[in-house]
């Protein structure tokens, strides 16, 4: 299910840095008492990359995958203050303002192909997720996911929906498949792909997606540097996914024959 409202928490200690991730995110405590991942605007991929993990973790949620509680964090310029590394104090500079978290699942342990359990319509939900947002980061080499209680968390999935990096050749993308799937670390798992292609078309429907695009912060749409305008991003990413959600089959049996 879609989650009606996305809270807002504070940021109110940096506990510390998880350098295993390239953008290095942090462990940071916020005004509710609870930890969080967070992930930081002013990283690598900077907003775009934010926005890719808030849609791709939303939509997991709304077909029923398992996904850490997504929140969005202000972050004040006390902490580069105090920060003695150099790296860390100009990643909270650059990152002021409205940022990303992940409800922090303590314990949880990186999914291992070869020993973590999932089933296969789990699996298969997983891997035509990737294939409609276009996911480039869920392989042997890198997971991206999380075993916890005994179930499969969809986390990091920032390296999605990468037409946003060229707003001028977004449109060339709306009919493309993704043979990358090829590399997805569950394709082998993915044993229901056509049920799962038929649940996801019944829950994605028009409604849904424009309920979750709708949530994405103004200020994560705004860039100076570009002539496309707020709206008219919201509006592509709505066309995107409803032109891959329309041939999910198509998604659907590109996986099925790499497997």
């Amino acid at each position: 299910m879609i989650n009606p409202d996305i809270r807002t928490v504070n940021v109110v200690q940096y506990i510390k840095p998880l350098r295993e991730g390239g953008s290095l995110p942090a462990i940071v405590e916020a005004d509710d008492g609870f930890l969080y991942v967070l992930k930081f605007r002013g990283a690598g991929q900077g907003k775009s990359a934010l926005i890719a993990e808030f849609l791709g973790g939303e939509l997991a949620r709304a077909i029923g995958l398992k996904v850490p509680e997504l929140v969005f964090m202000n972050l004040d310029d006390s902490f580069s203050q105090t920060e003695p590394d150099e790296e860390i104090q100009d990643l909270l500079k650059f990152s002021v303002g409205l940022n990303l978290g992940l409800h922090f699942l303590s314990g949880a342990i990186t999914y291992d192909p070869l020993v973590s359990e999932i089933d296969g319509i789990t699996a298969s939900k997983i891997v035509l997720l990737d294939s409609l947002i276009s996911n480039i980061d869920r392989t042997h080499k890198n997971t991206n996911l999380l075993q916890w209680h005994t179930e499969t968390w969809v986390i990091d999935n920032g390296a999605s929906f990468y037409f946003h990096h060229n707003w001028p050749t977004w449109k060339n993308h709306l009919t493309r498949t993704f043979p990358l799937i090829k590399n997805h670390v569950l394709l082998a798992k993915a044993s229901h792909l056509l049920e799962a292609a038929k649940k996801i078309k019944e829950i994605l429907n028009q409604d849904t997606v424009e309920a979750i695009v709708s949530k994405i912060p103004e200020d994560w749409l705004t860039n100076e540097k570009e002539t496309i305008t707020p709206n008219d991003k919201r509006a592509a990413y709505i066309t995107y996914l409803d032109a891959k959600i329309s041939m999910i089959d198509t998604l659907a049996k590109e996986a099925q024959d790499e497997r």
